[in-house]
């Protein structure tokens, strides 16, 4: 189905030219209509990919949309979730490519493995599609390029899953900070990311009944199934390549990199912003540790858990007036520090003197509310992110995680592996989006996908 069949030229003129205003404005300064258009019904919702996140956003989605189908490669796991979250009413499908031929589903979940999340996305724009995509959203930076093309062309409402964008009291609250000037100018931003990728020797094992693990691979390279499980005190635990534990392979991800970087770098890089400072990165640099050897980026071994084990990266930014630090050995977070202090924010919580000072001092009351582009806000993450699409979806605007500045946060995630897989300085120049200067660099941009499993345009 081709998308411009099923939207007028007013919807997508107006989502175009959301679209460029968001690239070009300052994200704390972007302004959007708050005031959602009347609607009678719920857009009707199908889950791709049944597993992890999606079965744990499947509740606070469908207090925004009307579910009616399910989509997982795993026979077992889809029958499950069917009836742990619908009673089993749902219609279940094992290829994406029913669901999205389906005229009567408005707005899809995309919440598989890494690896497929950029060729289902494109599909489902293309099919006319609105979505909701796990984050990181791609697995190579030229897939990026590829999503914002799309998403220009069709002007389809793309939600990423980066919460934190949606967090008021804590990572919002510390990017007001910023953005009152309370820390004066930024000069080093610490990003903690706990790598965490350990790993025995995995064996091979028989794939389980009712698994389709060739379709599970999709896109990716062809890779024989492992798994193993320790019998531990506290439990047992689970070593494969498939299913819950594919963040720990380059061939599915990018490893905590991308996982918490998708989240952490992305708050980082908006501080900078908001400070006024740029974030348009120029170099990655440093030292990593992986579980196995690699020549010319590739991993040597394919039964151990190949993504970085550890990591202490610095990336340089145009005006070279901010550091940004990135190391697998201290708190899980984001430590800002300024010329007037310092801040530090996670999921736990947003502590420092300048949040001290708060109480003698509060924010402007309308300074969270700049932060998240004057649009409505909910109180908990899930829902805030929830509502926020399917505001932008009656309005026509950008989401408060559009896939352009997703992207540009995430291409420094993207450069940090490939500086890890080759152990060397990695250069990025941001107006052509290329590596430069490192031809074997250069071709990590991309990976080829499988044949039969290329993006269907």
């Amino acid at each position: 189905m081709n998308l411009q069949q099923t939207l007028t030229r007013r919807t997508f003129l107006k989502r175009a030219t959301a679209t460029a205003a968001a690239i070009t404005v300052p994200y704390h300064f972007a302004s959007q209509s708050a005031c959602a258009a009347g609607r009678t019904e719920k857009p009707r919702y199908a889950l791709i990919g049944v597993g992890g996140n999606g079965s744990r956003t499947f509740p606070t989605a469908s207090q925004y949309v009307d579910p009616v189908a399910l989509c997982d490669v795993d026979a077992n796991r889809l029958d499950e979730m069917n009836q742990k979250l619908a009673g089993g009413k749902l219609a279940t499908y094992a290829d994406y490519r029913e669901v999205l031929s389906r005229d009567d589903i408005d707005v899809v979940q995309i919440s598989t493995p890494d690896h497929w999340h950029a060729k289902i996305l494109v599909e489902a724009m293309l099919a006319g599609k609105d979505a909701y995509c796990e984050k990181p959203l791609t697995l190579t930076i030229d897939e990026g390029k590829l999503i914002r093309k799309i998403q220009r062309q069709t002007g389809r409402v793309v939600q990423v899953g980066t919460q934190q964008r949606s967090s008021f009291d804590k990572f919002n609250k510390a990017l007001a900070i910023i953005a009152e000037g309370r820390l004066g100018k930024l000069r080093r931003v610490t990003v903690g990311i706990d790598a965490g990728a350990w790993s025995p020797e995995i064996p091979l094992a028989e794939v389980p009944a009712g698994f389709d693990w060739e379709r599970w691979l999709g896109p990716g390279p062809k890779m024989e199934y492992r798994h193993m499980v320790q019998q531990r005190a506290k439990g047992p635990k689970v070593y494969t390549n498939g299913h819950t534990q594919f963040r720990w392979w380059y061939e599915h991800s990018g490893g905590k990199l991308t996982d918490w970087g998708a989240h952490h770098i992305d708050i980082a890089m908006l501080g900078i912003a908001a400070a006024g400072q740029s974030n348009d990165p120029v170099s990655v640099d440093g030292t990593s540790k992986h579980l196995v050897d690699f020549k010319d980026g590739i991993p040597q071994q394919d039964n151990l858990y190949n993504t970085a084990t550890a990591f202490d990266l610095h990336v340089a930014f145009a005006g070279d007036d901010v550091d940004m630090n990135i190391r697998s050995d201290v708190d899980n977070g984001i430590l800002f520090e300024g010329e007037h202090g310092r801040i530090f924010v996670n999921r736990g919580k947003v502590v420092g003197k300048p949040v001290e000072d708060l109480e003698a001092n509060p924010l402007a009351e309308d300074a969270i509310s700049k932060i998240y582009r004057g649009m409505p806000m909910v109180d908990n993450n899930r829902g805030a992110h929830w509502a926020n699409l399917l505001h932008c979806i009656d309005n026509d605007t950008l989401p408060i995680s559009d896939v352009h500045s997703h992207m540009k946060m995430l291409n420094v995630c993207h450069l940090a592996g490939i500086c890890c897989r080759l152990g060397r300085k990695v250069n990025w120049d941001q107006a052509t989006e290329t590596i430069v200067g490192d031809e074997l660099a250069a071709s990590m941009m991309k990976r080829p996908y499988r044949e039969g499993y290329e993006i269907e345009m």
